[in-house]
């Protein structure tokens, strides 16, 4: 494992931040790279085991702590809009292909991450061989109000750093462990999202959904169907509009939001690797 940095360029929502980066290689020449975008509130780190099964397959890994995230500059809670997100993959995409040239490249999204790959594949596509999704945020758990919408936009414009919302680690995932460990990581946000947050991503989750059908690449959805944090209907709203021929949805009963830090997490993973092993040519 490694670890640099790269700075949002001028006309980025969040211009001039500088994000942390994370990458980890494999023993030989890498079969393809794979681009990892994390969940809220977390950050790359909590992501050394999936990485290390991705490396043992031949695949490089490359994560960026998003801003406002783990070591990354930027407000907890808070964005100043979410393009911020994935103007970060923009720029871990740039340096991916200065670092690895033509070797083939993967998309891996989780959670918020999830619907960060899914606006980044509606644009940037063409650049991976194939993406899969872990527990995608495309539609809420809970639907809000129209009351709620209208609230939010509200404080988003006059209040944008006020505490909407908090989150229940204890969805995150059955293993007490893993819950435990969670809540201690100092790197990991536990307060409350913002207005401003809460806004964009009403927002990116609907410009996820009326750009769905332009996704054509080979794409994995995995979800938890025991899922409070993030639908699990969404994901199957994504399977049904994406135009891709070749997509596979699979959904996991009994298990919680984090289904790679599941206590079934080595079949899952088991199903993630080879997804991308499908899809690449082995050299």
């Amino acid at each position: 494992m490694a670890s640099g940095a790269l700075v949002l360029p001028a006309g980025s929502a969040g211009a001039g931040a500088a994000l942390h980066v994370t990458h980890w290689l494999p023993s030989e020449p890498p079969r393809a790279v794979l681009l990892l975008a994390h969940g809220y509130a977390e950050h790359a780190g909590r992501y050394v085991h999936v990485a290390k099964r991705l490396t043992d397959a031949g695949y490089a890994v490359y994560a960026v702590d998003h801003w406002g995230h783990g070591k990354s500059d930027g407000e907890g809670g808070f964005v100043p809009r979410f393009s911020a997100f994935t103007d970060g993959m923009a720029e871990l995409l740039t340096l991916v292909e200065v670092n690895h040239g033509d070797t083939p490249r993967l998309l891996l999204g989780h959670s918020m991450g999830g619907l960060i790959a899914t606006l980044f594949l509606i644009e940037r596509q063409d650049a991976f061989a194939a993406a899969a999704l872990s527990g995608p945020a495309i539609l809420p758990a809970a639907p809000p109000s129209r009351f709620t919408v209208w609230i939010s936009r509200f404080l988003s414009r006059f209040f944008p750093r006020m505490g909407v919302l908090s989150l229940d680690a204890n969805g995150v995932s059955r293993d007490t462990e893993v819950v435990a460990a969670y809540l201690a990581d100092p790197l990991v946000y536990t307060g409350k999202i913002g207005a401003r947050l809460g806004k964009e991503f009403m927002d990116a989750m609907n410009a996820a959904q009326a750009g769905a059908p332009a996704i054509t690449l080979p794409i994995l959805i995995q979800h938890g169907e025991a899922d409070t944090l993030t639908a699990p209907e969404g994901s199957r709203y994504l399977f049904d509009h994406v135009a891709s021929q070749d997509k596979v949805l699979k959904i996991y009963p009994d298990l919680y939001h984090e289904i790679y830090n599941e206590p079934e997490r080595e079949a899952v993973l088991d199903d993630l690797v080879d997804w991308f092993d499908a899809h690449v040519v082995r050299a």
